[in-house]
């Protein structure tokens, strides 16, 4: 099935405050509506919600992918590859501490790639990538 519209997620956070500053700063997402309770952006032109929860602890949980120690659950973008390059040195610059630094999969394979995983203040996993060749996204 294609994608014909942004998709729209909600996720727990324990300080509404430190993830909204990340969200904004970090990663350079536009803020929307917001109330104190929660805050939503354009998420690469997804919505995504930042729900304030107090109670929430994010449990790590890794799976081995690749030699690699994947977080799950986690959540992301395909970004095309340009931009996959230059948000990966904005992310590098601003410090932030990558899971699985960015990297190449599948080299001259059907369905190579570029990866990054990391985690908001609240412990949610983000994975975004790129494809070399979009129509390989599910490639097999």
């Amino acid at each position: 099935m294609k994608q014909i519209a942004p998709f729209h997620l909600a996720i727990p956070v324990d300080h509404l405050s430190a993830n909204k500053t990340f969200y904004e700063t970090v990663l350079g997402c536009k803020p929307g509506r917001s109330s104190d309770q929660w805050a939503d952006y354009d998420f690469f032109g997804h919505q995504l919600v930042l729900h304030h929860d107090p109670q929430h602890s994010a449990l790590p949980h890794h799976n081995e992918v690749d030699g690699k120690s994947v977080p799950v659950p986690h959540f992301g973008v395909v970004l095309p590859w340009e931009v996959f390059t230059s948000f990966a040195e904005h992310l590098q610059e601003k410090g932030v501490d990558f899971v699985i630094a960015p990297y190449l999969r599948f080299e001259g394979l059907p369905g190579e790639q570029m990866t990054m995983f990391f985690y908001d203040p609240a412990g949610n996993a983000l994975e975004l990538k790129a494809f070399k060749n979009m129509d390989q996204l599910f490639a097999t």
